[in-house]
């Protein structure tokens, strides 16, 4: 067979189209399809971490008569069981604040951060103050909160809760190497409860934050 002769068959066949085809659209199919996987656990993650923020401003506010440390604990164990399947208590942070009038009349009459606890084992610091925050001044006279601001009505409190979350990819962590912190943030009112002040009955160690 000539040369040229077999140039022309050559470029006439079409055997085997179907498999080139197929290599070169395979690298878009698993690029959409992992990436699908990557945004379907993004999502999860999102939902978990808000319903952290929910469960805990809830429960914490659900304590009736007073509240011990014990109660922290509880609320805090909910939090960890929520997020075991993202493995929140070792890359999440809880910051469960108690938000009440600080009962002031004069120009530093606002809101106070009574008491704070914090829970897992991601370093971020409270947005909008630590405990104490506001006992002796108006630093918290709007209350806390992103555009919505929370206050608390006299003789009662908020729980307020932020939730932070640092999230790495699963799939594209070779790509995507910096962590991406997921934030939500809740708060509940007490009910039926008149002492907002946190005891401690059987000596447990603070959640301090």
């Amino acid at each position: 067979m000539t040369r040229p002769r077999f140039l022309e068959r050559l470029a006439r066949c079409n055997d085997g189209v179907a498999l080139v085809e197929f290599a070169y659209s395979l690298p878009l199919f698993l690029v959409l399809l992992f990436g699908g996987l990557e945004i379907a656990n993004l999502a999860m993650t999102h939902l978990r971490i808000n319903q952290i923020a929910i469960n805990v401003a809830d429960n914490a506010g659900r304590v009736r008569t007073g509240i011990d440390e014990s109660n922290i604990y509880e609320v805090f164990a909910g939090a960890d069981f929520i997020g075991r399947s993202i493995g929140f208590a070792e890359n999440g942070r809880v910051v469960l604040s108690s938000l009440e009038p600080n009962g002031k009349s004069d120009s530093s009459a606002g809101q106070m951060i009574n008491w704070q606890r914090c829970h897992g084992a991601l370093q971020v610091a409270p947005r909008y103050g630590v405990q104490g925050t506001g006992r002796n001044n108006a630093s918290l006279a709007s209350g806390m909160g992103g555009r919505t601001r929370i206050t608390a009505a006299d003789g009662t409190a908020v729980m307020f809760v932020e939730v932070t979350f640092r999230y790495r990819p699963v799939i594209f962590s070779a790509f995507w190497r910096d962590a991406h912190d997921i934030r939500y943030e809740s708060a509940f009112n007490v009910r039926e409860r008149t002492n907002q002040v946190i005891s401690n009955a059987q000596g447990l160690a603070v959640n301090s934050c």
